[in-house]
């Protein structure tokens, strides 16, 4: 029997979780949410592209989550952000977080949270689509191996 229910339905039905206004999430839980899907999805590419050894995916997908990395793919994705996703990025950016990760520069690091904030408000208002779309053109800019067809 075929499911045609994406993954947030069937989380919200399952759990019986109420529905909520993304927009009252602060921008940190929308990035909280943002960096486990967009890992997921770098993930997903590149298990199914190279059926490799652990150690080896988990190379690849490092570049591709680092901070410098999202602020690249920000970099190329702000101008094409609706105004909605925009202010979310911005809420994002802006946000006061307390931690840095070593590897890291300021900068970089809370223009990835805006990414992330943007992926996480997407997903919580079931837009996969948008989030598919995105990532897709930005990934396909910075992408150095041939990962993204």
């Amino acid at each position: 029997m075929e499911d045609n229910s994406n993954m947030l339905e069937q989380i919200t039905k399952q759990f019986s979780l109420g529905e909520q206004d993304v927009k009252t999430y602060s921008p940190l839980v929308l990035a909280y949410v943002g960096d486990c899907i967009y890992e997921i999805v770098i993930r997903t590419i590149l298990v199914k592209r190279r059926n490799c050894q652990v150690q080896k995916l988990h190379k690849e997908a490092t570049w591709f989550v680092k901070a410098a990395t999202q602020a690249a793919l920000m970099d190329f994705l702000e101008p094409r952000l609706t105004e909605e996703e925009q202010d979310v990025f911005r809420r994002g950016r802006n946000a006061k977080s307390h931690t840095v990760p070593k590897n890291a520069n300021v900068g970089d690091y809370h223009k990835a949270t805006g990414f992330e904030a943007v992926i996480g408000y997407l997903y919580l208002n079931n837009q996969v689509s948008r989030i598919m779309d995105l990532l897709y053109i930005a990934l396909k800019e910075i992408d150095q191996e041939g990962l993204i067809e």
